[in-house]
């Protein structure tokens, strides 16, 4: 069965920002033991499946086939969170032209078609979107820092396009994506797929400091949120005053570089 039947879409975004809820709230939830039941599931998915060249679409396979588990672009990723190791699979179609990959703080333009393991389509944006990574589900975040944007062409009547962007599909653990909290058209603990196409990226300077986002990792995790110096519950990307001393961040540069404020 093709995996594109059953289209639903409702408003571009929704699906793939991140819960302010906790994910833990059902205090018997064992969410470790959820990241292997949806871990099977994505093996057992990817046995099952292959990708059709020819119309770019996800299938069963029927006539011996080569599996996803078998592409050689098939990668995976362990991700920690919470204490609980999560594993994250990738098909790389292809890797993109651009120059950089993005980092976890940075914004993404893209179109893309999320959809469950069992083939129902939830959520499309066929026209490019901004979206910031700092905002999205974390199958996201950590998906996209292996992919990079193409390159901008200028028809002669000033529309544009992109060529050579990075194209590939994500395979995410309920974990990683909504966990245990039931969103509008995706039930609790649902491992997703997104099949993505990234057509640039910005690095992003959220509180307009002159500093990257990025560069406000103090703890060099890569997650600029839990970056908190004064801790006024504003991490340092979105806090105008990272250390609370009444002093412009942008106004303590030494040399335009930016100084670590615990220092």
């Amino acid at each position: 069965m093709k995996i594109k039947y059953f289209i639903v879409l409702f408003v571009i975004g929704l699906a793939i920002f991140s819960c302010n809820k906790d994910d833990d709230e059902n205090d018997n939830f064992d969410a470790e033991a959820q990241a292997v039941i949806d871990n099977d599931a994505l093996i057992s998915y990817l046995q099952t499946h292959y990708l059709n060249e020819e119309d770019g679409g996800l299938w069963t396979i029927e006539n011996g086939e080569s599996s996803l588990m078998d592409d050689v672009r098939l990668k995976s990723q362990t991700i920690e969170k919470n204490d609980i190791n999560y594993t994250l699979y990738y098909l790389k179609q292809f890797e993109g032209s651009g120059d950089i990959f993005p980092t976890r703080a940075d914004s993404v333009l893209v179109t893309y078609t999320g959809m469950k393991l069992d083939s129902v389509v939830f959520d499309s944006a066929s026209n490019i979107v901004w979206l910031p990574l700092t905002s999205v589900i974390d199958g996201w975040s950590y998906g996209f820092e292996h992919f990079k944007g193409g390159e901008l062409k200028l028809n002669d009547d000033e529309s544009f396009y992109y060529e050579n962007s990075g194209k590939g599909i994500l395979f995410i653990p309920s974990g990683l994506a909504y966990g245990n909290i039931t969103q509008t058209l995706i039930p609790e603990n649902s491992p997703l797929i997104f099949e993505i196409d990234l057509k640039a990226v910005k690095q992003t300077d959220h509180d307009t400091d002159g500093i990257l986002s990025i560069d406000e990792d103090i703890d060099n995790d890569g997650d600029v949120r839990n970056d908190d110096t004064d801790g006024d519950l504003i991490p340092n990307y979105l806090d105008a005053d990272d250390d609370g001393d009444g002093i412009l961040t942008k106004d303590e540069l030494e040399d335009g570089k930016y100084l670590d404020p615990n220092n």
